[in-house]
C-alpha cells in the first residue's frame, strides 16, 4: 500500500500523481499555486442550472465539476471551471482538453461552450477573465491595473495551465492534445495564447479576433466621431435596407449566384455617392452628410498621414449594422458603449471622458499607451508556437459590424510577411466566411463546427474537426461545410442552404448548374 500512501501524499502537496486517479471530491483537497478550489462535485442529472447561463444546461453526460479561483496578484479573482467526464463512464474523456474563451470585456464563464464539447468527451476549462459583469461593462478596470493584466492575458494561460493539473491529478494521465476556441474578444485571447503561451495548446480555432485591441478601439472612436459628432451625419436605422439594396445589386452576383449574399466583398466596388437624395431627404436616399459617414464606415481608420491603421466594414450586408454600429438612436449602440467604457475605465482613469470631441491621433496615443501591453494580440512572430508542431485557424464573417473582417486578413498577412507563406502554409490558414455576421448569424451560411456545434453534413465536416485532424494526423480536412440554419414551425433546425468553406485566398463560385443551395454545386477557386 506504500504506492497508494505516496500518491495521496503527492495529491495534498499539489504534486498530481502519476500512480493513481482521485476521486472527483477528492480534488477540493488539490494544492495549486495561487489557487483556490471552491467546489469538487459529481453531476450525473444531466442537467446543469447555472446563474450565469441564461437557460439550464442539457443532455449533459455524467461529469465532475470542479470550480475555484486563482489569485496571481493582490488584486486578482479570477473564476474558474473546470469540468472532467466521469472515469469509466460509457462517454469517458477522450484524452483531450478544450479551452473556452471570453467575449467583449469578458466577465463570465463560456459554459455553453464548455457543455458542447464536454458532450464530446472533452475536459473542458473557462474562465470569468477576473471579474464579474456583463460583456459590456468595463467599469470593474478603473484604478484595476492587475484586473487588467487578469483579463488581458493572464485569466487564460492560469486557466490552461491550472486545468492540465487537474486533469493529471483526477485521471492519473496527463493531456494528450490540448485546444482552444473561442471568438471576438475569444479570438484575441487564443492569438494571445498562441504568441505568448505557445505551449499551452497543440490547436487553436481564433474567431473574429479583437487581437489589434488599442488601435480597433481608437479606430471604434473615429466611426463614433463620424456617426455622431455632428446631428446631421447620423444614418438612421431606416435608411439602412436602402444601402444593403444598392450594394447587393452592384456585387451579389460576383459569385455565380444572386442569393443576398456577396461572396468576396474585396472585390465588391460601389460608390456611396450613387445614393445621394436628388430632392428631400427620405429613406430612400442619403444627403451628403450621411454618405461622408458611410464612406468612413467602409473606408477605416487612417492616420494623420492618411495611412490606413484600422479596415473598415464590408459591404453587403448593412442592416446588420443595427444594433453594433448605429443604434436605436445617436448613442445607443454596441459599439459606442463599448469605445466609452474603454476609454473612461481602462484608458483615461475619466468617468465623464467623451470620445466624441477627442482627436483621433490622440485616441490613437492614449490607446497604445495604456491598452498595447496588455490587451494587443499582434506580433506575427508565431515561431515558437509553430516549433512545437502547434496549429491556427483563423475565421472571420464578411459581414461582422463589430470587429472588421479586413483586420483579421491584415494579421494572416503579417505572419505571412514574417515568417514566409511556405512556413506559415504548413501551420496557419484562414477563413472568410461569406454573409457571417460576428462569430455566428447573419444571412449567410455561418454555421461550420466552431463552439463545438455541427453543420448539416454532420460534425466531421466542420472547421474544428479539420483543426483536430491537421493536429492528429497531420493535414487539415478540405471539404469544410458551413450551413445556413432556419428554426421550423416545430421549433427544430432546417437546413436553408450550404456552401464550402474556403481557405483564403480563395473564394466559393457557383458552378453554373444543380441546385444552388448545395455546397456540391459549388467549387473554391482563386478570385
Amino acid at each position: 500500500m506504500l504506492w497508494i500512501a505516496r500518491g495521496m501524499v503527492c495529491l495534498l502537496l499539489g504534486v498530481p500523481s502519476l500512480l493513481f486517479a482521485a476521486d472527483c471530491t477528492g480534488l477540493g483537497n488539490l494544492r495549486l499555486a495561487d489557487t483556490s478550489i471552491t467546489m469538487a462535485k459529481m453531476v450525473t442529472s444531466g442537467v446543469l442550472e447555472i446563474a450565469d447561463a441564461d437557460t439550464p444546461l442539457r443532455d449533459l453526460p455524467a461529469f465532475c465539476r470542479v470550480a475555484g479561483e486563482f489569485h496571481p496578484s493582490s488584486d486578482s479573482k479570477i473564476r474558474f471551471e473546470v469540468w472532467l467526464p466521469e472515469q469509466g463512464s460509457e462517454q469517458g474523456w477522450n484524452g483531450r482538453l478544450l479551452g473556452a474563451g471570453n467575449g467583449g470585456f469578458a466577465g463570465s464563464i463560456g459554459y455553453w461552450v464548455m457543455a458542447g464539447y464536454l458532450r464530446r468527451g472533452f475536459v473542458v476549462a473557462g474562465s470569468d477573465a477576473g471579474h464579474e459583469g456583463e460583456a459590456g461593462d468595463a467599469s470593474w478596470a478603473w484604478q484595476h491595473p492587475e484586473k487588467v493584466k487578469d483579463f488581458g492575458w493572464r485569466a487564460v494561460h492560469l486557466t490552461a495551465e491550472r486545468a492540465k493539473q487537474i486533469v493529471e491529478a483526477y485521471y492519473g494521465k496527463a493531456v494528450q492534445k490540448s485546444y482552444f476556441d473561442s471568438c471576438s474578444d475569444g479570438g484575441r485571447e487564443a492569438l494571445m495564447e498562441a504568441q505568448r503561451f505557445p505551449e499551452d495548446y497543440d490547436g487553436i480555432l481564433a474567431g473574429a479576433p479583437a487581437n489589434a485591441w488599442s488601435t480597433m478601439l481608437a479606430a471604434g472612436g473615429v466611426a463614433m466621431q463620424a456617426l455622431l459628432a455632428d446631428p446631421r451625419t447620423y444614418i438612421p436605422d431606416r435608411k439602412l435596407k436602402f444601402i444593403e439594396r444598392a450594394s447587393l445589386a452592384a456585387c451579389d452576383a460576383l459569385d455565380g449566384v444572386r442569393d443576398g449574399v456577396i461572396g468576396d466583398p474585396a472585390q465588391c466596388h460601389f460608390e456611396p455617392e450613387a445614393l445621394l437624395c436628388k430632392g428631400e431627404d427620405d429613406a430612400e436616399c442619403l444627403t451628403q452628410p450621411q454618405i461622408d459617414s458611410l464612406k468612413v464606415l467602409y473606408g477605416g481608420f487612417r492616420g494623420a498621414q492618411g495611412k490606413l491603421l484600422f479596415p473598415g466594414f464590408s459591404m453587403g450586408d448593412e442592416t446588420g449594422w443595427k444594433e453594433w454600429i448605429i443604434g436605436e438612436a445617436p448613442g445607443r449602440s454596441y459599439s459606442y458603449g463599448y469605445v466609452q467604457n474603454y476609454f473612461r475605465y481602462m484608458v483615461t482613469g475619466d468617468a465623464t471622458f467623451n470620445v466624441l470631441t477627442a482627436s483621433a491621433d490622440d485616441l490613437l496615443r492614449q490607446s497604445k499607451e495604456k491598452g498595447a501591453a496588455d490587451l494587443d494580440a499582434t506580433n506575427p512572430d508565431l515561431s515558437r508556437f509553430a516549433a512545437r508542431g502547434g496549429k491556427l485557424i483563423l475565421y472571420h464573417g464578411w459581414s461582422d459590424a463589430a470587429i472588421s473582417p479586413g483586420n483579421t486578413i491584415a494579421y494572416y498577412e503579417s505572419v505571412e510577411k514574417q515568417m514566409g507563406e511556405e512556413k506559415a502554409a504548413s501551420f496557419v490558414l484562414l477563413y472568410m466566411v461569406p454573409g457571417m455576421e460576428h462569430c455566428l448569424g447573419g444571412p449567410g451560411a455561418s454555421a461550420f463546427g466552431q463552439f463545438g456545434t455541427a453543420t448539416a453534413k454532420g460534425p466531421k465536416y466542420g472547421l474544428f474537426d479539420s483543426l483536430e485532424n491537421w493536429v492528429e494526423n497531420g493535414s487539415p480536412k478540405d471539404d469544410v461545410i458551413a450551413t445556413k440554419f432556419a428554426t421550423g414551425k416545430d421549433g427544430a433546425k432546417e437546413t436553408v442552404f450550404t456552401r464550402p468553406l474556403c481557405a483564403w485566398p480563395k473564394v466559393a463560385r457557383y458552378g453554373g448548374s444543380g441546385d444552388p443551395n448545395d455546397a456540391a454545386n459549388f467549387a473554391c477557386v482563386a478570385p
